[in-house]
């Protein structure tokens, strides 16, 4: 390699996102929080009909919150988009009001 592609390489620091960071350790916490949920359901002790039933109520329960969540992420992202349209309406207004002043301006 030439010095100038070595010299890429190494300048500049990378910083990871603060978001992805959140992310991961939120997975990892639903992850882990299922595991031991998992774990003891299956230590207590139970029936094997009792057993079977407790694990259906709480998937049942977990496919109704996921559900849930999934209902009120499609609804923030309809706002996001929402807003955007707004903002982006906006911006188009007062890039039209703006625009023969800042010509003038320019000349």
């Amino acid at each position: 390699m030439s010095d100038d592609e070595n010299e890429f390489v190494t300048e500049g620091d990378y910083e990871a996102s603060g978001r992805n960071t959140v992310a991961f350790g939120l997975a990892i916490l639903l992850i882990g929080f299922a595991a031991g949920a998992i774990a003891a359901a299956l230590m207590t002790p139970k029936t094997g009909k009792q057993m079977r039933r407790s694990l259906k109520r709480t998937v049942d329960n977990l496919r109704d919150t996921v559900d849930d969540w999934s209902e009120q992420a499609g609804d923030l992202v309809n706002k996001g988009s929402d807003l955007a349209d707004k903002a982006s309406a906006v911006t188009y207004a007062v890039g039209e009001k703006v625009g023969p002043i800042a010509k003038k301006f320019r000349s």
